[in-house]
């Protein structure tokens, strides 16, 4: 039975999908697409938590014994019931907010869950780089899912290309399992022998971090922004930047089978926590800022991966999404009632309506790591791990903590203003509904509860029997003192961002000039090759072209008179020699041929004759021959005597 219900997990939402985005679209908006999607995800919900709690692998063999395998674990049992937890609120938000090619919309996004899940429950390479694939074909179409608009195709490209760079990791480090005989399945590869494991963990780290939008990757998470809103909520929540934080904690025995790796990883997880919370704080634009803060938690995740903190980076993952997808959701609400998402028109928002005030109060809160809501305890659950590595590491992704306070009080700030609105940037993006529907509202409550309560799986008496399912072993847990001192650290942090206009570098504008310095080393050298192998296919190979063609011309030319003036000439000689050796082959025939043949007949005719001459009819001379014969006999037997 968990073998069925593991298969039709994935695969569910995948043929749904698929069959969504074949239906034709005569102008037509297809109004079942959503309760049909919702449905299907609901379904892969319950089918999520039965192979949870049941647990089990399946495979299929192939390629000479190679499993293409899925299995849930501990680890994957937790994550797939969060991705499908979140893709079914996403979808019921979205049944209220996307009016538009809604059979293409569901269906991308019930493929896009489908290859979450399959990466979540990949038990081999091969698995795991399909899902790989599909996932990052499928968000492009969906940042670029209004394709008539020309930056929304950019920047899905932009996100897109960038991810594609970091994926070539991961077809390295399958190449350099098999080389190092590890195999393909992925709890065999710290098996490998010792140069070849290094080059898979450089692999995985460099796909990983791509996904996960961290240093060097992280820009193209701002251009992803341009998607719908639905598509940010689930893309950048519980999916597609997630999938990069959970395959480093997949693979975290790797990492520590190298002895680099893993230091390696916690410090790109803290630096980029820190330096994408700065980037966070610059921003003027919500949905910018939430970009931003993405990076900075998945950042926490993957310092986790690096400092074996397998627990407590994937309660931070589940916690994070739950409150991410939440913020998300806010902002694309407030997006479709009021065109845009600039923080200067969302000036106290939160007191128009509060319940959507009180929503994003909730996630914000949240965000910020202040108790006893969500991300406060499962960030000090990673942070606890980092103190056990180094003190250095662990003051870094304190500092990382207080940033993250910092962006989530500038949003608190912003929606409770007693200021007015720039109600000038009202309609801006779209024009606004000026209201908030119940299908918008729903997911986003219950979102706000779970931002609540699921901090508990890093505390009390959950926080043990998780980490025991998650990673087998105990998890670090942080102390009471640090609970209280991030927990006061978080709450001043945001008092004094309330309380005080906090004044930004302009260096961090425009996140660090990360995507300039991208097309500087990759986009403009590349374009320069372009022209450079242009120019070069006009001045060398269409010139070298055309002299074949001339060469060819020419040769063809002297091919055709030499076939006129000797070949043609050849055998009209041999015709007219053919047709003088017939002839006199005739009259060899009429005169020696038959001549031969009329004289032999003849011939005969006149011994035939001669031979009738003795048969007179008489008796008395044939015994008169015969006694010549016998006497002419008797003679020649005497002679021969």
């Amino acid at each position: 039975m968990t073998g069925t219900a593991l298969w039709a997990l994935v695969g569910l939402p995948a043929v749904v999908g698929a069959l969504l985005c074949a239906l034709p679209r005569p102008g037509g908006e297809h109004r079942f697409a959503a309760p049909f999607a919702i449905l299907t995800a609901a379904t892969a919900l319950g089918l999520a938590i039965a192979v949870a709690l049941q647990r089990g692998e399946v495979a299929v063999r192939f390629m000479a014994g190679t499993a293409f395998a899925l299995r849930v674990d501990g680890l994957s049992a937790a994550v797939v019931v969060m991705i499908a937890a979140i893709t079914v609120l996403v979808l019921i938000f979205a049944a209220g907010d996307v009016e538009r090619s809604r059979a293409r919309f569901y269906g991308l996004m019930l493929i896009f869950a489908a290859a979450a899940l399959l990466t979540a429950t990949a038990a081999t390479l091969p698995v795991l780089l399909m899902a790989w694939e599909v996932m990052g074909a499928t968000s492009y179409a969906l940042i670029a899912f209004w394709w008539r608009e020309p930056r929304r195709v950019s920047s899905g490209l932009t996100a897109f290309l960038v991810t594609r760079v970091a994926d070539l990791g991961l077809y390295a480090a399958a190449g350099a399992a098999l080389a190092g005989g590890a195999g393909l399945v992925l709890s065999a590869l710290p098996e490998a022998t010792a140069g070849w494991r290094d080059a898979i963990a450089l692999g995985m780290l460099l796909a990983a971090l791509g996904k996960a939008a961290q240093l060097p990757f992280s820009f193209w998470i701002s251009r992803a922004m341009d998607g719908p809103s639905p598509v940010s909520a689930l893309l950048h929540s519980a999916a597609l930047v997630a999938m990069g934080g959970y395959l480093l904690l997949r693979v975290e025995p790797l990492l520590a089978a190298t002895g680099w790796a893993g230091p390696l990883t916690a410090w790109l997880g803290a630096a980029t926590a820190l330096i994408l919370g700065a980037i966070a704080l610059t921003q003027t634009d919500l949905k910018q800022l939430l970009a931003a803060s993405t990076s900075a938690q998945m950042g926490f995740v993957v310092l986790a991966a690096g400092v074996g903190s397998v627990a407590g980076g994937t309660a931070h993952l589940i916690a994070h999404a739950a409150t991410k997808a939440l913020l998300f959701l806010i902002a694309g609400a407030w997006l479709s009632a009021l065109g845009t998402k600039r923080l200067s028109a969302l000036r106290g928002i939160a007191r128009r309506g509060p319940v959507m005030g009180i929503a994003a109060t909730l996630g914000s809160l949240s965000l910020a790591g202040v108790p006893p809501l969500s991300l406060w305890a499962t960030k000090d659950a990673v942070l606890a791990g980092a103190l056990q590595q180094s003190l250095a590491l662990y003051l870094l992704g304190l500092v990382a903590a207080a940033m993250s306070a910092s962006y989530a009080g500038k949003i608190l700030a912003t929606v409770w203003s007693s200021n007015p609105p720039e109600s000038s940037a009202f309609d801006e993006e779209e024009p606004g509904t000026r209201h908030i529907g119940p299908l918008q509202k729903l997911p986003i409550l219950v979102l706000a509860g779970f931002a609540v309560v699921l901090g508990a799986i890093a505390l009390g008496p959950l926080g043990a029997p998780f980490a025991e399912l998650v990673a087998n072993s105990p998890a670090p847990k942080a102390t009471g003192v640090e609970l209280v001192a991030s927990g006061v650290i978080a709450v001043v942090v945001v008092a004094v961002v309330f309380r005080v206009r906090v004044s930004t570098p302009s260096a961090l504008n425009g996140w660090l000039g990360m995507e300039r310095l991208a097309h500087a080393l990759t986009v403009r050298p590349t374009l320069a090759l372009a022209r450079s192998l242009a120019v070069f296919d006009d001045a060398v190979l269409d010139a070298g072209v055309l002299a074949l063609g001339r060469a060819a011309r020419r040769g063809s030319a002297r091919l055709g008179r030499f076939d006129d003036a000797g070949l043609d000439r050849g055998v009209d000689f041999l015709a007219a020699l053919a047709g003088r050796l017939a002839r006199g082959c005739a009259r060899v025939d009429d005169a020696v041929v038959d001549g031969a043949v009329e004289s032999f007949a003849n011939g005969v005719r006149r011994l035939g004759a001669l031979a009738r001459r003795p048969q007179t009819g008489q008796l008395h001379h044939y015994y008169i021959q015969a006694i010549g014969v016998l006497a002419a006999a008797c003679l020649v037997v005497v002679l021969v005597r």
